[in-house]
This record gives structure tokens, C-alpha cells and sequence, in this order.
């Protein structure tokens, strides 16, 4: 039977946390590694709204929001127990008034003509740390002891924005996200998702990609 097909952009955090679902439940995919610049017709065609990721079932079946992918993948199998209902409001908040505060705070040149100053889209990114930090003082993870959907939905977006000025994430009052978050960077499964891959073209033989 042929293979799910995913296009994926290896730096991009919402591909990120969609493979990093797919390889926790243990689900083989046909990965196509694209160009953000040079997207694939065959992508497009599938998902005229041009983002990545993109999953293609056997089917037909299209699937090009990255939480429903995972949510796909997890419903597959949850070998870990990440599906979690609790998790729902913490990804809502961080794909919406936290996303939209880090991209204006990482590429200001695209918003200069909104009022709020770059300084302080960052004050509004590190408001959510701040309560990142509050849960993680109390628990390994953001929902408790275990990683659920939540952590692994929300820990790429949070190097995203670590990775604008390091020196200042490094240096912010946060020991436990900083912890949490180089838990994540530093495993085997962040390694296997970040590994790199040439650009797909038609024609290809299929890139299986699997823990």
C-alpha cells in the first residue's frame, strides 16, 4: 500500500511539531522535503494554500493544518499518551496572540507599520514564558510529570523565538523552560526530525521516514 505522504520544510515549527508526532506514534510516512521558495506543484495541487506541513493519505484525503496532523498521527496510535484535552488551550494560545507577537518581534520589517515597537512584542512573548515557567516550577512538563501534545506543539515555536536573541533568552529568569526546552533539543527524536534531506523532486525514489 502506498505511503502517507508528508511535504515538510525542516525548519519551519509547524512541520517540526507534525513530524514529531508522526514519529511518536510510529506511523511510516513518505517525507518530501521542500523549498519554501520553489514549492512543488504536486504540493500544490494538494494544498493550494501553499503552507507547509502537508499530508496526503493514500486516499486522497488532504491534511495541511499542522495540530491536525498530529492530532491524525495520535489518533493512528499514542504509544506515550500525548492526546490530552487539557493541552487544547495552551496550543490555541500559542498559535494565536503568542505566534502573532513572535513573528512581529522576529521579522519586525514586515510590521513597520504597526504601533507596537519590536521591545514590545517581546514583552508579550516573554508574558507567556513567564507562565511557562510558573507550570514547569511545578511539574516536568507543562501538564504534569509526563509530555503530552502540548509540549511537543508549543517547544518549536519557543526555540523560534529563543533563537531571535539567545543571549537574552539565556539570560531571563526561566530555568525551568529553559530546561524544558533544552530537554527537547537535545533528544534523539528532535535529532531524527531535523536530519537533513535534498529537496524532493518528481520522479524521486520515496524517502521513508520513521523512528
Amino acid at each position: 500500500m502506498p505511503l502517507p505522504i508528508v511535504y515538510s520544510f525542516r525548519r519551519c515549527p509547524y512541520a517540526m511539531r507534525a513530524r514529531m508526532a508522526i514519529l511518536a506514534a510510529g506511523i511510516k510516512v513518505e517525507l518530501r522535503e521542500i523549498l519554501l521558495k520553489d514549492k512543488p506543484e504536486a504540493m500544490l495541487l494538494a494544498s493550494p494554500k501553499a503552507t507547509v506541513p502537508v499530508l496526503v493519505l493514500d486516499d486522497g484525503t488532504v491534511i495541511d493544518e499542522s495540530l491536525d496532523v498530529m492530532l491524525w498521527a495520535l489518533e493512528q496510535n499514542d504509544p506515550e499518551g500525548w492526546l490530552d484535552d487539557a493541552a487544547m488551550p495552551l496550543i490555541g494560545h500559542n498559535d494565536g496572540p503568542f505566534k502573532a507577537a513572535l513573528d512581529r518581534y522576529k521579522y519586525p520589517n514586515r510590521y513597520e507599520k504597526e504601533s507596537i515597537s519590536t521591545q514590545e512584542q517581546r514583552s508579550i512573548c516573554a508574558a507567556t514564558f513567564d507562565d511557562y515557567e510558573k507550570l514547569l516550577s511545578r511539574a516536568r512538563y507543562l501538564l504534569g510529570d509526563s509530555q503530552t501534545i502540548a509540549d511537543n506543539a508549543i517547544f518549536p515555536f519557543v526555540r523560534q523565538c529563543a533563537n531571535v536573541d539567545r543571549a537574552w533568552f539565556d539570560g531571563q529568569p526561566w530555568p525551568n523552560l529553559q530546561s524544558w526546552l533544552s530537554g527537547f533539543l537535545h533528544s534523539q527524536r528532535f535529532e531524527s526530525i531535523m536530519r537533513k534531506f535534498a529537496p524532493w523532486q518528481p520522479g524521486d525514489s520515496p524517502l521513508i521516514f520513521a523512528d
